[in-house]
């Protein structure tokens, strides 16, 4: 098991940027798939962002391609989402998640640790 803190979250006007980070601990977070995850009042949680152990691939939804960008630093055991041109379609609590492997991960049911998430509200 890993346990992963996320943090960063708040209010920013539409166009705006944020970076969220996720702290991991526990296991070695180097051999994990990484991923962000949102959900919305009312609606289910879906994929945002996804990366494999290295880092070396990643993967994107499509509605925040080319805006956020997924990273992660091993050394340090932490995961970042930086937004950019935030919309408020964006406005939602933010999951970050990690499963044991190697590809990227992209359905909520593929990943079993989760932490208590971060919210991000954009404003119009």
């Amino acid at each position: 098991q890993v346990q992963l803190v996320e943090s960063g979250g708040g209010l920013v006007q539409a166009g705006g940027s944020l970076r969220l980070s996720c702290a991991a601990s526990g296991r070695t977070a180097s051999a994990y798939a990484m991923g962000w995850f949102r959900q919305a009042p009312g609606k289910e949680r879906e994929f945002v962002a996804g990366i494999n152990w290295s880092g070396g691939s990643t993967y994107y939804a499509d509605s925040v391609k080319d805006r956020f960008t997924i990273s992660r630093d091993n050394a340090k055991n932490m995961l970042y989402l930086q937004m950019n041109s935030l919309k408020p379609e964006d406005t939602a609590l933010y999951y970050c998640a990690a499963e044991r492997g190697l590809r990227i991960l992209v359905r909520t049911d593929e990943y079993d640790n989760w932490g208590q998430g971060t919210q991000v509200t954009v404003s119009s």
